[in-house]
């Protein structure tokens, strides 16, 4: 065999070890970012103010924080309840994902990078309710229209967008999946 040949090989063969690390450099770049940001805001907007608008009033960055969950709920649990709730059993969800994701090979590309999309979004969120007193930073601020009864869309992050937008496809790509192995 010529070094030539030998180099095709190795590429084509399959790396399952490395197939299932690549898509954390999402997890990464979205805890990176998140975190990022949110300091950037805490450190250049007052509290409860509008930093810059966008399109006039439809986009705003806005530092306000949030001791609940998603659109505050939980927020006015105790606090020892609340820390419990809103953070140890999130940190054991996202172990428990981790360990489906390295034991579970029928996952597809798609749905180990969005898994790890969900991952960086949670971790983000995570290390607010771990080390920020004042609990999680939110800042992106959409006029929602009246929509719903809401003149604007709850406040919120990169890591709330990350987890919306990658479990929206988790969901889409296991239909799809169940789907195509329904017809055969």
């Amino acid at each position: 065999m010529t070094h030539e040949t030998i180099a095709v090989e190795l590429k084509m063969r399959h790396h399952p070890l490395r197939d299932k690390l690549l898509p954390f450099i999402l997890t990464v770049i979205i805890f990176s970012a998140d975190q990022l940001t949110k300091n950037l805001v805490v450190k250049t907007i007052p509290l409860y103010t509008i930093g810059a608008s966008f399109f006039g009033d439809l986009i705003r960055i806005i530092y306000v924080n949030n001791f609940g969950a998603a659109f505050s709920m939980g927020a006015t649990m105790s606090e020892t309840f609340r820390h419990i709730f809103l953070a140890f059993i999130p940190l054991i969800v996202l172990i428990v994902v981790v360990v489906i994701y390295f034991r579970t090979a029928g996952f597809t590309q798609l749905q180990r990078w969005a898994l790890c999309g969900v991952l960086g979004g949670g971790m983000g969120n995570l290390f607010d309710r771990f080390f920020r007193v004042n609990g999680v930073v939110d800042f992106i601020d959409i006029k929602f229209f009246g929509l719903f009864g809401l003149e604007r869309f709850p406040t919120f992050n990169i890591a709330d967008s990350s987890v919306v937008v990658c479990g929206f496809i988790i969901l889409v790509s296991f239909f799809i999946s169940a789907k195509k192995s329904g017809e055969k």
